[in-house]
């Protein structure tokens, strides 16, 4: 017998019947909050594992490089007699800004920003296990300083980390930029704050040669900052195109010198939320001192409303029976008008925008609109297309490819247009997006002779419980049926992170670290897959990423050394 609290005696059977329905209580709401997170990635198919982190072989070294030796020698690393120079034998001196920006900015990574003492002598005799220099030395005549990367860059580098001094060797300026990332990853510090690095040995080259971040800044504007911020952070992560996915149905906040009245009218504010051409030829610049691409999307005829705010006719009118309804659909493919508009536009573009490459889109085009306008039913008859809308849809990208073709620019398309048909360039670039049946695509469009990149699987907008990272570690862009030749037309891919639910508020915490999963599937050898190291290596370089300003999330319970202060 057991006495209550109110003083009641209360049989030991009621106690237990009371437990076990309070207990049932609590599983069913329990239940219920579970309930209530949209389970659509199966996040509570594993449990989620409590680990530390253990230090890896690799120490932090992100993504991993193709061939690694680092020994247990270390030299010590001060701000005071530390410096990065060109060396004697390189074909990049002090003219090349793009290095001479680079020294400094890593310089600031190593030592926080560290200054050399006032009086303290450049010249003075150093401790034996002290490393001093990291001597740069880009090995072809031709360095590439004021160039633009391409798809076709080098970017392999060698790093001998030894006495009397550490070599960085590059045949170009794009190598040495990932080559410094790398160096600094290898410095390391003790409890008192003094900085190490340990002899080492590496060579290094991307597995893929495209390796890319889409974000979109239609659906909310990114300020010029958080983009600046996130190309910083690929460098970090040795991406190399940025992906602008800069116009879409909400907004259209690109500032056109041919046509201002489409930002005008289709941007969110005319003056607040647009990029003018200083925007971008500043985004370009800060990317190229980092070794990125920066490739726009302009998508048509799909997701075009923005468009037709400040182009008249540019849209196809809807119509409700036989009565306009005053809605608009896609581009108006029927009219000589949209190519004259098209003509200029990516005349325009390709001037602005330096890369060889231009996105078009070309997807998720619907065709009720086109359907429901009489004029366009007349010009299928004429056209023979009959009810088939697909083939007016190629009939457009068609037109549209051919435009771009005169402007010198290669493009990129969403696999739609491959897949209904479009007669395509030799060197058209196929992104594949479509989550079902990705390997079956990519089998399809390789065995069709197109170069491919991939991004179905890492659409990091599809947000989880636990760590996700690992799902987007574990993908194989070349795990689909094919012939070797087939497969080295896949040049790479993208993390996409489209922008309903992300603005400058959440933008960068959401990216990373996750897309640094990404990062290490493109650039590391095929056979790198321990998770686990992948986990220790990473909490460690989310940590340095911290530490630089970057507010990347947690993997898990943690704590990094360096707290990300806020703003």
């Amino acid at each position: 017998m057991l006495l209550s609290a109110q003083g009641r005696v209360t049989s030991a059977s009621s106690i237990t019947m009371m437990i076990t329905l309070k207990f049932a209580v609590l599983l069913l709401a329990v239940s219920s909050c579970r309930g209530l997170q949209h389970n659509y990635n199966n996040v509570y198919e594993e449990e989620e594992v409590e680990r530390s982190v253990q230090a890896s072989k690799y120490g932090s070294l992100w993504p991993l490089p193709q061939k690694v030796q680092i020994s247990e020698v270390s030299f010590k690393l001060t701000s005071n007699s530390f410096k990065i120079v060109d060396a004697k034998e390189s074909s990049a001196g002090p003219s090349c800004s793009l290095l001479q920006d680079a020294y400094r900015r890593y310089y600031e990574y190593v030592f926080g920003g560290a200054k050399r003492q006032p009086g303290q002598s450049k010249t003075r005799r150093t401790d034996r296990s002290e490393l001093t220099e990291l001597q740069v030395w880009i090995t072809s005549p031709e360095a590439e300083c004021d160039a633009y990367p391409s798809v076709t860059s080098d970017e392999s580098y060698e790093l001998l980390v030894d006495q009397p001094f550490a070599i960085l060797k590059a045949p170009k300026v794009w190598g040495a930029l990932h080559g410094l990332e790398t160096f600094s990853q290898l410095v390391y510090e003790d409890e008192y704050g003094a900085k190490s690095i340990n002899s080492t040995t590496i060579s290094d080259s991307p597995r893929f040669a495209h390796r890319g971040i889409l974000l979109d800044s239609s659906r909310h504007f990114l300020p010029i900052k958080v983009i600046l911020a996130n190309l910083e952070t690929m460098a970090m992560n040795k991406f190399n195109v940025f992906h602008w996915h800069i116009v879409d149905d909400p907004s259209f906040p690109y500032l056109s010198r041919t046509f201002p009245q489409l930002s005008q009218q289709g941007a969110y504010h005319p003056y607040t939320h647009v990029y003018t051409p200083a925007d971008v030829k500043m985004v370009i610049e800060f990317a190229r001192l980092r070794g990125i691409r920066v490739i726009p999307e302009f998508d048509t005829p799909g997701h075009t409303q923005s468009w037709g705010k400040g182009q008249p006719d540019l849209l196809t009118p809807c119509y409700s029976g036989s009565k306009p309804s005053g809605t608009f659909g896609p581009v108006n493919p029927i009219l000589n008008t949209t190519y004259d508009f098209m003509k200029q536009f990516f005349s325009e573009i390709s001037t602005v925008f330096p890369d060889g490459y231009v996105h078009l889109g070309g997807d998720e085009v619907d065709f009720t609109c086109w359907k429901s306008n009489p004029d366009i039913q007349k010009f299928m008859a004429q056209q023979g297309f009959e009810q088939d809308y697909s083939k007016l849809e190629s009939f457009y990208i068609q037109r549209l490819l051919d435009i771009v073709t005169t402007t010198k620019k290669g493009y990129m398309i969403w696999q739609e247009v491959f897949d209904n048909g479009v007669k395509l360039k030799s060197d058209t670039v196929v992104h594949v997006w479509i989550g079902s049946a990705t390997n079956e695509e990519m089998r399809k469009v390789t065995a069709a002779g197109f170069t491919t990149i991939l991004s179905a699987p890492w659409y990091l907008d599809y947000i989880s419980y636990a760590q996700d990272w690992q799902k987007y570690y574990k993908v194989e862009p070349l795990n689909f049926d094919g012939t070797e030749q087939q497969k080295k037309l896949v040049i790479g891919g993208e993390a996409c992170l489209w922008g309903e639910y992300v603005d400058a508020t959440n933008l960068t915490p959401r990216l990373w670290p996750r897309a640094s999963a990404v990062a290490e599937r493109l650039w590391s050898a095929q056979n790198v897959t321990d998770i686990d190291d992948a986990f220790n290596r990473l909490s460690v370089h989310r940590c340095r990423m911290v530490e630089r300003g970057i507010p990347a999330e947690p993997l898990f319970s943690s704590y990094c050394p360096r707290e990300y202060k806020g703003i």
